[in-house]
């Protein structure tokens, strides 16, 4: 009898501890990180949630999650967690290197990759550089307050030296292209310095943005073809131009009541609730543009079916846009990925068009001269 209780009495302490364990280690997970999904620690109700979890976890911002702590703010301060600024800058440059590939091939799969690695180097040193002229801005404003370098989890001088990393990687891509493009490439510098101060003079600010971020539409052409042909890289520049004032306005949308507290401009503030009217007349210089593109670069079929899906595409994303809920300008800014992609694959597809009409008119033409 005396043996089956200090059983019982054990089992009942055992299943209390555990429950305390369980309890505490829940309760310290959510002081520890905000409401949302559980975490990868929580304990799951279900291998079915495990599972589906898992499969989130592939993300980029899990992956930073997962990187060691220290590293952990230095990779939020080139935006890792968020690769869509990423791919709107990597996006041009392949554009203009599929656009100088030649009739019936790929593009170079090599300067893709170069110009992909710089990407990521480049609108890491950019939002670095932001980050720095803008910490006492990010403080004041709620979606950007977390930022490292606002939030005190990087110094300035850990920035400065971090950012010299970053620009010296850089520059090791950019050694790897021709003299042309080395010194067309250190031409971007002034501009990806001078951008975050556009801000705080211009209600334009996101023109300045323009300017940079298709920097590669240029670049890419002369990385190829050892120069620019101003014929195809002018209005190639010019669309991606116009392409930034679109998806940078809709994320501009997202502050602004803290950006007109605080004082800073943007073309947000500027077209205030005629928003679509204006995002309408930078859609359609910048398909007017790209035709113009596909006509001196000989472009085909494929290319200008794409174009009509960019065109249905942005449509849709300017005529549904609610600039009043900041959740629905993340998700049109952020679809803009998919009409930088449609384009590249139109660009691709009609260049392998191009060798097919080319062997069918030389066929023709020879089939002439035996008659």
């Amino acid at each position: 009898m005396l043996g089956a209780g200090r059983a019982g009495i054990a089992r009942c302490l055992r299943a209390r501890t555990e429950a305390w364990l369980w309890g505490s280690r829940g309760r310290s997970l959510a002081l520890a990180r905000p409401a949302g999904p559980p975490g990868p620690g929580d304990p799951q109700p279900s291998a079915g949630r495990g599972l589906r979890w898992r499969r989130l976890s592939l993300s980029a911002a899990a992956v930073v999650e997962l990187a060691p702590r220290p590293l952990q703010p230095y990779l939020r301060l080139m935006r890792l967690d968020k690769p869509i600024g990423t791919w709107l800058l990597y996006l041009p440059c392949t554009w203009s290197i599929g656009l100088a590939a030649e009739p019936g091939c790929f593009p170079d799969w090599y300067m893709l990759s170069l110009f992909g690695t710089g990407a990521i180097l480049m609108r890491g040193a950019g939002c670095t550089i932001n980050d720095m002229w803008d910490r006492d801005y990010d403080k004041k404003v709620t979606r950007t307050a977390s930022r490292p370098i606002a939030a005190g989890d990087i110094s300035v001088f850990q920035s400065v030296v971090f950012l010299g990393v970053q620009l010296t990687l850089a520059l090791g891509i950019l050694l790897c292209l021709n003299y042309y493009s080395v010194a067309l490439g250190t031409a971007s510098l002034l501009l990806v310095i001078t951008y975050p101060l556009m801000k705080r003079i211009t209600y334009w600010p996101q023109l300045a943005l323009g300017f940079t971020f298709n920097w590669g539409a240029l670049l890419g052409w002369s990385a190829v073809k050892g120069s620019c042909d101003p014929s195809v890289c002018l209005p190639l520049y010019f669309s991606g131009i116009m392409w930034t004032l679109i998806y940078d306005t809709i994320y501009a949308y997202q502050d602004t009541r803290d950006d007109a507290l605080i004082g800073l401009k943007s073309t947000a503030l500027r077209f205030h609730e005629n928003a679509k009217q204006w995002l309408s007349g930078f859609g359609a210089a910048m398909l007017g543009a790209l035709s113009l593109v596909g006509v001196t670069a000989g472009q085909t079929a494929p290319y200008y079916a794409a174009l009509a899906a960019v065109g249905a595409h942005l449509t849709h994303q300017i005529y549904t846009l609610d600039i009043h809920r900041p959740e629905d300008c993340w998700d049109k800014f952020t679809s803009n990925r998919t009409v930088g992609l449609i384009l590249f694959l139109g660009i691709v597809l009609g260049n392998l068009w191009r060798e097919k009409k080319t062997d069918e008119t030389q066929k023709n033409i020879d089939s002439r001269v035996e008659n």
